[in-house]
């Protein structure tokens, strides 16, 4: 079959599309026909070697939607030809506060998502949405979960409240909108383009604003009248100012920290007197990924993608995304 096979560290330019051996399920698993894959920021960030313990060759993948067409023992092969999307990591673990030890996001070092077929335990596919397309479908599942998990398990949102997104743009960014808004949310978002900011209005946000502005947070507070959670994947200089945004009670929820730390650390005093909570988060369990799901396909919800390339241009895929170019998911056409 064939596969997008990394084989050294340098970019995207370094992704090449190769013959692999076709796996065979074993007991438990099921064999994915993959129609579509999607992108995430993590594809990127292990073409240029800013992800840990890179293991090469790899195929990356974390989102991906297709057919069922084989099975290993111990599974009813009544499931063959069912229409699945992919949970996009393996063994969360016993833990519903972290993923365990053997936790890991599928694709690297497990074969991912980026190639004709996948095997995976039955345990870890679901229904495809019907109401969704093959590219939407693809689309949901690492950005659909993360911010599942940091806006419902963490942020405990409830109708009303004001969500800020930071950073809108990002397939996770647009999810934490779509959760938001059909949650009865008010949502403000952040970008650096104002085009970004306009299209998030369009998907329901209230307002928001260019973070390149001078006191960014003084803006969403006014327009706003205070935040109650923030979602946030930047981190660095971000962070105070989104603090800034906070209601008392508030939450800061982030699932990455592209910026780095705050460079002028924290301002404790507020934060407490606050009482403001601060939250890491990173993917989800399998529970979780469900309940995305049916709360998706209840409300109808449709994912947000940019763009579809073609199997054969996903190294022009990859480029787009590490250009931060997009609004809302990359997919790559496979089947």
């Amino acid at each position: 079959m064939q596969a997008l096979v990394l084989n050294e560290i340098g970019g995207p330019e370094n992704l090449a599309i190769c013959d692999i051996a076709q796996p065979e399920p074993v007991a438990g698993e099921v064999r994915v026909q993959l129609q579509r894959a999607a992108l995430n920021r993590r594809d990127v960030w292990i073409t240029v070697g800013q992800y840990p313990r890179v293991q090469l060759p790899s195929v990356g993948g974390s989102d991906g939607a297709g057919v069922i067409d084989a099975v290993g023992a111990e599974v009813d092969d009544a499931v063959i030809g069912n229409e699945v999307v992919i949970y996009p990591a393996r063994d969360w673990g016993d833990d519903p506060r972290c993923g365990g030890v053997d936790f890991r996001v599928l694709g690297m070092p497990d074969q991912g998502t980026f190639a004709q077929s996948i095997c995976v335990p039955v345990s870890d596919v679901a229904p495809k949405p019907a109401h969704l397309s093959w590219d939407q479908a693809a689309a949901i599942p690492l950005a659909g979960l993360t911010s599942w998990r940091a806006l419902i398990t963490h942020g405990e949102i409830q109708p009303g409240q004001k969500v800020l997104v930071t950073g809108i743009g990002g397939g996770v960014a647009t999810f934490a909108l779509l959760w938001a808004v059909n949650h009865g949310a008010e949502v403000y978002v952040t970008s650096g383009s104002d085009d970004k900011v306009a299209a998030a209005k369009a998907l329901g946000a209230i307002d928001g604003v260019n973070y390149h502005a001078e006191r960014w947070d003084k803006a969403i507070r006014k327009m706003s009248g205070g935040i109650d959670i923030v979602i946030d994947s930047a981190g660095g200089p971000v962070v105070n100012n989104a603090l800034n945004t906070l209601n008392v009670g508030g939450r800061f929820i982030f699932f990455g920290a592209t910026l780095g730390n705050p460079a002028e650390g924290l301002e404790m005093a507020k934060i407490f007197f606050k009482q403001v909570r601060i939250q890491g988060t990173t993917m989800g369990m399998p529970g979780e990924f469900h309940a995305m799901l049916d709360f998706l396909c209840q409300h109808r919800i449709v994912p947000v993608v940019d763009r579809v390339f073609p199997f054969g241009e996903a190294m022009a895929a990859h480029q787009r995304l590490l250009a931060c170019e997009q609004m809302g998911k990359i997919v790559l056409a496979i089947g």
